[in-house]
């Protein structure tokens, strides 16, 4: 049985929504909310707190994670970064700075180092997350692959409770997002402008 047919249609239509006002940001802002997130990220006490980060690496017109990582590193934080394997699951390798990431499937950026294995998220503090927005409940929407549905089933499997931290645009911070059983919400929502916390 798959998802309802009404949530999965909102989670598309909300989608095209998102993307399309992603689309018309100029280089300027790009540049200008990759530096304000990385600020407001690095104050969160669950990153700063954290021996490992799972993060992963922004592309297109995502918000851009490159001066987090970074400077995450420089702090002495161990950052496991995503490998997608053939199948949507996420393998995992620690990122040894900018100039050891290949160009991968889908536009996507690879670390060069050895691949530690799916259960490897299972020692990170925290995890960064991709999205396309979240709501007030702290439901994540994402892009629609399913790769970190898995993640986040792994940790629950493993019992693992690191802090689960999206990443977004301000505007992307919606009233409600549609939801299905399986979806599992996030602890806070880093923006260029500030945290949203999800108290539980």
């Amino acid at each position: 049985m798959g998802p309802p047919a009404g949530a999965a249609s909102r989670k598309a239509s909300l989608r095209r929504e998102l993307l399309a006002a992603r689309a018309a940001l100029t280089p300027e802002e790009l540049a200008d909310s990759a530096a304000a997130l990385a600020r407001t990220a690095l104050t969160l006490p669950e990153l700063s707190g954290a021996r490992t980060v799972a993060a992963y690496v922004s592309v297109g017109r995502e918000p851009g994670t490159r001066a987090l990582l970074d400077t995450l590193r420089a702090r002495g934080v161990r950052v496991l970064l995503p490998v997608l394997l053939p199948d949507n699951d996420l393998d995992w390798a620690v990122y040894e700075g900018p100039g050891r990431l290949l160009g991968a499937g889908r536009g996507l950026l690879e670390p060069a180092g050895p691949r530690l294995g799916a259960a490897a998220v299972l020692d990170a503090g925290a995890v960064l997350l991709p999205g396309l927005a979240a709501d007030a409940r702290g439901m994540r929407l994402g892009r629609g692959g399913g790769s970190y549905d898995r993640v986040l089933a792994r940790l629950t499997a493993a019992g693992a409770h690191p802090a689960l931290v999206v990443l977004l645009y301000e505007d992307e911070v919606v009233a409600r997002v549609p939801s299905e059983p399986h979806d599992h919400p996030v602890d806070a929502v880093v923006t260029p402008a500030g945290t949203h916390r999800f108290g539980r």
